[in-house]
């Protein structure tokens, strides 16, 4: 039986015009990966927004697995993320709201844990070549907001699923418009995480 796997990237943000988790889940979207069939969405860039935006997804479409991806303009490996934190900080989201250490959920965990084999998803990305390493902070932007909110969530309506947030680097072409970070192909991010997928299927 094909099991639904909930995919979601996000818009453009800051100084990056272009965000590579958009184009790999639109690229994505209703393809057969093991033994998920895929359902993408691109999440605002935005705290009001964001969470709520996934929340309502997850009712919708009841996927039997959550991933969703962040770019991280700067790092140089796909990065499984291990944990979230209850915290919204950092710059301006995209509607101009800078949160200050703000908690996500009142009665939420400090932190939470990603469910999805982030272990073993690092051994077959380098395993076929591509490099990789768990990161121990999702940081306290967009990127850990969405992901603590789907662990809050499957963890409190005892779901059961596993969810969990991949970092990615940039794509070339964001790479050559911004001038000074790292780049991957679209083709091996896209790639990364298709072996993320079928890892999970695997599991």
């Amino acid at each position: 039986m094909t099991k639904k796997l909930l995919l979601t990237g996000f818009e453009p943000f800051l100084d990056f015009s272009i965000n590579p988790t958009m184009k790999i889940a639109e690229e994505l979207n209703e393809a057969a990966i093991g033994d998920y069939t895929i359902t993408s969405h691109i999440l605002s860039v935005d705290f009001h927004k964001a969470g709520k935006q996934l929340l309502q997804l997850i009712e919708e479409t009841k996927p039997d697995a959550i991933i969703s991806l962040g770019l991280a303009g700067g790092r140089f490996k796909i990065n499984p993320e291990r944990i979230a934190i209850n915290v919204n900080d950092g710059p301006k989201d995209n509607q101009g709201h800078k949160p200050d250490n703000e908690v996500i959920w009142e009665d939420g965990a400090d932190g939470m844990f990603s469910t999805l084999p982030i272990s073993r998803m690092v051994q077959q990305l380098k395993a076929q070549g591509l490099p990789a390493e768990i990161s121990n902070t999702a940081g306290t932007y967009l990127c850990n907001h969405v992901m603590y909110q789907a662990l809050h969530y499957t963890k409190t309506n005892n779901l059961g699923l596993p969810a969990g947030f991949i970092h990615i680097p940039a794509s070339h072409e964001l790479a050559i418009e911004h001038g000074k970070i790292p780049s991957w192909s679209h083709d091996d991010l896209k790639r990364a995480i298709t072996i993320c997928i079928e890892t999970l299927s695997e599991a």
